[in-house]
């Protein structure tokens, strides 16, 4: 119950207090990495990308471990397999505004300006947002919310909740 309470107000704040000051619309992520009771507990690398009807994929958000020596976190990227297919191997890593370091459990908040990115030119139709996570010692996990581009309130938000490494995930169009 703390847990649900917990991401409500999360996605309050993300829709309600943070609309004040943007002047364009943002697409707004929030991802929860599950607390798991393992033996050896490692935070995932989690990509995010939208996918068209013919699998081209536009990068949203690539979670690794950057602080690694001698840009080692880099090799393990393509243990995101379908994100590595769909067009991790040829990213050239890190890229600003999209890659940042691993998170531990709890609500994570992905936000990119729909302006100032490369949703800016998605054609409409049809796309499936597509999150997946990989961790060393543990699973891998992709979990899928279809939806129509460009995004509309009215049919917002989109709610989807993975079975293991990922747990809920809301999508949400921010003022």
């Amino acid at each position: 119950m703390e847990n649900r309470l917990r991401r409500k107000l999360a996605m309050f704040a993300l829709l309600f207090g943070m609309g004040a000051g943007a002047q364009a619309q943002s697409l707004a992520i929030t991802i929860e990495l599950p607390r798991l009771n393992v033996a050896e507990y490692h935070n995932p690398y989690v990509a995010v990308w939208l996918e068209d009807e013919s699998r081209t994929a536009t990068q949203i958000a690539v979670w690794y471990d950057v602080a690694m020596r001698n840009n080692e976190g880099e090799k393990w990227l393509k243990d995101l397999r379908q994100w590595w297919r769909r067009g991790g191997r040829v990213l050239d890593v890190p890229v600003d505004g999209i890659t940042s370091a691993t998170y531990g459990p709890g609500e994570h908040a992905v936000q990119v300006a729909i302006a100032e990115s490369d949703l800016a030119e998605l054609a409409p139709g049809k796309y499936r947002l597509r999150i997946e996570a990989a961790r060393e010692v543990g699973g891998r996990e992709l979990v899928e919310i279809p939806l129509s581009w460009p995004l509309e309130k009215s049919n917002l938000p989109l709610s989807a909740t993975g079975k293991k490494e990922l747990g809920g995930i809301q999508v949400a169009l921010l003022p």
